[in-house]
């Protein structure tokens, strides 16, 4: 089994910055991916960003790359999303999860999922 806590949301305005963090525990692979969700009312949860454990390798979707970077802090565990420049639409419920894929962009590849954090941006 693996944990993942996901920290850092909260209201912020338009154009401001937040940086979420993802603890990750317990039976981890050597070699894995934490990729970065968000999801909104009446949508699936869309890959923001991802990133490879062990190489650091990293993926963005169009629609935050530029704005956001993802990074991770081997001796803490954690992965973090440092989300810049943020929009009203930016506004979700914000997910982490882990994959035994190298560097996992589809939804299908991610089996454990944190319990989310809420991002809200005012106008």
């Amino acid at each position: 089994q693996v944990q993942l806590v996901e920290s850092g949301g909260g209201l912020v305005q338009a154009g401001g910055s937040l940086r979420l963090s993802c603890t990750v525990s317990g039976r981890t692979r050597s070699s894995y991916g934490v990729g970065w969700f968000r999801r909104t009312p009446g949508k699936d949860r869309d890959l923001l960003a991802a990133i490879t454990w062990s190489a650091g390798n990293t993926y963005y979707a169009d629609s935050v790359r530029g704005r956001f970077t993802i990074s991770r802090d081997i001796a803490k565990n954690t992965v973090y999303l440092q989300m810049s420049s943020l929009k009203p639409e930016d506004t979700a419920l914000y997910y982490c999860a882990y994959s035994n894929s190298f560097l996992a962009i589809t939804r299908s590849e991610y089996d454990y999922w944190g319990q989310g954090t809420q991002v809200t941006v005012s106008s």
